[in-house]
């Protein structure tokens, strides 16, 4: 009888999804410790909501289609639709809609969470990435939008980057309204389609974007992405307003001020900031990094924003009658990590464990007890967790870049002297149990 072949599952990741090893996740600890810290000294509250919400608390504000299909990682459940996050504005919107008589005006909160976006790919652009958002929900004074320009700069700074690695562009989102108006646009989805076009000038340049401001755009693929059906004559007109070099409303010359009380002057106006999600409706802000970032194979890549935000005084009333106007700022981690970790060399210290190789199991107790004497005294150690040689064991201390292995066989014990070999420069010394700590803190 013929053996049914058995299918076995793939080793690959799916598009857009990435394992992330030790020397990254340290880095990003160590970027997340410098928030936690910027956070507390601006009197911001730590909150986390959860990773799901009911569709159609975020579905109004995706960057694709309205259907929980498009944009969004969605099922159903008992006839409701739920999804992943999309971002974390979203969801901070519900939570100060179901929590409005409890808590502070304004309300000032910060979080760091994963968000997942149903959408292709690209360098740096994944499907699941950890976010990091800080906000004000309940003012409309325009020293709020400041302090969260000065506040990124800040988080920035302590985490190695200086002031000519980055600039904080600014724009306002009544700058296109009026040009809508200009243009007689009318039509809501029409004005969404041609704000994520121009969203896109950054990674794609002028002469791309305005193929999506018309009939469409089809990418190095071959995907086709429809446009949004703009005649020529509006499209120039478009481009020419958008290219003025001076701040000409009044939220972006009332926050200059106030930048300049702050003396901050790391930033620049540059109204082809857009910001693709429909519910801004004042000033912006992107972040933008001014070195190069190369791919995986050393090829510099179009990086575009680490992040950015900026004012959207009527997201929490879509939840009923409430008056929560609010600004706030989002950070891609993962991409500042990506790109971060290129400028700056982490010394970042890793305390690889101690390995005690094991020669005969009838010993554990023994091993155990060298064990235990290291961690007490606060190294870190483990007992070669497997049965090979010694041979083995070695090459297992030396892939895992332990500093030291400890070698205790019957011969050792019976003179109750280890011998501590140092896999940095090879060197072995036998020692009194004793004067063990003090041997292995000289390597470690």
């Amino acid at each position: 009888m013929k053996k049914e072949k058995k299918n076995k599952p793939s080793k690959e990741l799916p598009l857009g999804f990435a394992d992330r090893q030790e020397k990254e996740l340290l880095v990003r600890d160590f970027i997340i410790s410098n928030i936690k810290e910027v956070m507390t000294k601006y009197g911001f509250q730590y909150l986390e909501t959860p990773s799901f919400e009911y569709s159609d608390s975020i579905g109004k504000f995706l960057p694709d289609k309205e259907r929980p299909d498009e944009g969004v990682f969605s099922f159903k459940d008992e006839n409701k639709w739920l999804s992943l996050r999309y971002d974390l504005t979203a969801p901070l919107a519900r939570y100060v809609a179901k929590n409005f008589l409890e808590i502070p005006k304004p309300f000032k909160r910060y979080q760091l969470g994963a968000v997942w976006r149903n959408e292709k790919p690209g360098p740096g652009r994944f499907r699941e990435f950890l976010q990091f958002d800080a906000d004000f929900v309940g003012t409309k004074s325009l020293q709020a939008d400041a302090e969260l320009c000065v506040m990124i700069s800040e988080i920035l700074e302590r985490c190695g980057l200086a002031k000519v690695d980055y600039i904080i562009k600014i724009s306002s989102r009544k700058i296109t309204e009026e040009l809508f108006k200009k243009i007689n646009i009318n039509d809501n989805q029409q004005k969404l389609t041609a704000l994520r076009a121009l969203d896109k000038i950054d990674r794609l340049g002028w002469e791309e974007v305005k193929q999506l401001l018309g009939e469409g755009r089809k990418d190095k693929s071959g995907d086709f992405t429809k446009g949004a059906n703009l005649g020529k004559q509006n499209i120039e007109i478009i481009e020419k307003e958008l290219k003025k070099k001076l701040p000409d409303t009044e939220d972006l010359k009332e926050v200059i001020k106030i930048f300049k009380n702050y003396n901050f002057s790391n930033f620049k106006f540059d109204p082809s900031i857009i910001r693709g999600l429909e519910y801004y409706t004042g000033l912006i802000f992107e972040v933008n990094l001014k070195f190069d970032v190369k791919n995986n194979k050393g090829q510099i890549i179009q990086f575009g924003s680490i992040g950015g935000g900026g004012r959207y005084d009527n997201l929490v009333n879509n939840f009923g009658n409430y008056d929560a106007p609010a600004t706030g700022i989002s950070i891609g981690l993962d991409r500042l990590v990506y790109a971060i970790m290129q400028k700056k060399e982490f010394k970042l210290k890793r305390l690889k464990p101690v390995v005690i190789c094991v020669f005969d199991k009838n010993f554990m107790r023994e091993y155990i007890n060298l064990l235990l004497l290291l961690r007490d005294a606060g190294i870190s150690a483990e007992i070669y967790p497997g049965e090979s040689k010694l041979k083995k064991q070695m090459e297992y201390a030396n892939k895992i870049q332990s500093p030291a292995a400890i070698l205790y066989g019957e011969d050792e014990i019976k003179l109750g002297k280890p011998t501590v070999r140092n896999l940095i420069t090879g060197n072995e010394k036998s020692i009194e149990i004793k004067e063990l700590i003090n041997e292995i803190k000289k390597i470690i």
